[in-house]
């Protein structure tokens, strides 16, 4: 099932098997992108919404002066533009961190979804809300936290949303990003985030290498970062 991932991090609301096999018959075809392929580009119109099956994705902005931001990073089971049925186009760009596969949902078939069943057009609403509340709490991160307060936040939020998915055994798991992509993703330079990645290492909290996390110490990460995964909605 392409959706079996989507559902399993969004259990709420219940659907019943007939509403689930429409999402199911949603999708249109599957498409792949190799690694660093542009899957979407700022203000390009849009007629289909995107659902990550493999790999890892990034949404970001680049700036006149060069400087790229990070927006979100998203994993098997998002997504990663279901807001561009309302709005037929997106202000960002989103790319493939990995070789990916993905499953393509037409936009006139989320219509039909929605128009369909109240509580499919309730899940789809529901997606897109979190994935607003993950972006507000990278604002705080940015905004708010200590640089490396920082990264164990963004270090948590995936392990949590990865172990969801069964993709972080023994508490490790591949977080394929260069370190000018940690960077990137959490305001810092290159330079400044491999000095926070060395403290924790050193505090023995994670350790990060060649694209793999392990959490060496879970209880002491996450009362280091503050982290309350309340705002991923995983009820």
């Amino acid at each position: 099932m392409y959706t079996s991932l989507f559902l399993k991090t969004h259990r709420t609301p219940v659907i019943d098997g007939e509403e689930a096999a429409a999402l199911e018959s949603a999708v249109a075809r599957t498409a792949t992108f190799t690694a660093k392929q542009i899957m979407v580009r700022q203000q390009v119109p849009l007629t289909q919404c995107t659902l990550l099956l493999e790999g890892f994705v990034e949404r970001y902005r680049d700036t006149p002066e060069g400087r790229r931001q990070i927006l979100a990073i998203h994993i098997p089971g998002d997504f990663v533009d279901l807001h561009s049925y309302p709005l037929k186009r997106l202000e960002h760009s989103v790319a493939a961190l990995t070789d990916v596969k993905v499953a393509m949902f037409p936009h006139t078939a989320v219509r039909a979804l929605t128009a369909q069943s109240p509580t499919l057009t309730e899940l789809l609403w529901r997606s897109t809300l979190i994935d607003a509340a993950i972006n507000r709490e990278w604002i705080v991160s940015v905004g708010a936290r200590s640089a490396v307060v920082r990264l164990a936040h963004l270090f948590c939020e995936m392990y949590v949303r990865l172990e969801r998915i069964g993709m972080a055994p023994d508490r490790t798991f591949a977080l394929p990003l260069t370190q000018v992509d940690l960077a990137d993703a959490t305001g810092l330079t290159a330079v400044h985030a491999n000095r926070m990645l060395r403290q924790l290492r050193e505090q023995g909290l994670v350790a990060f290498r060649h694209g793999e996390v392990e959490i060496l110490d879970w209880d002491g990460l996450r009362a280091f970062a503050d982290f309350d995964p309340a705002y991923l909605f995983f009820d």
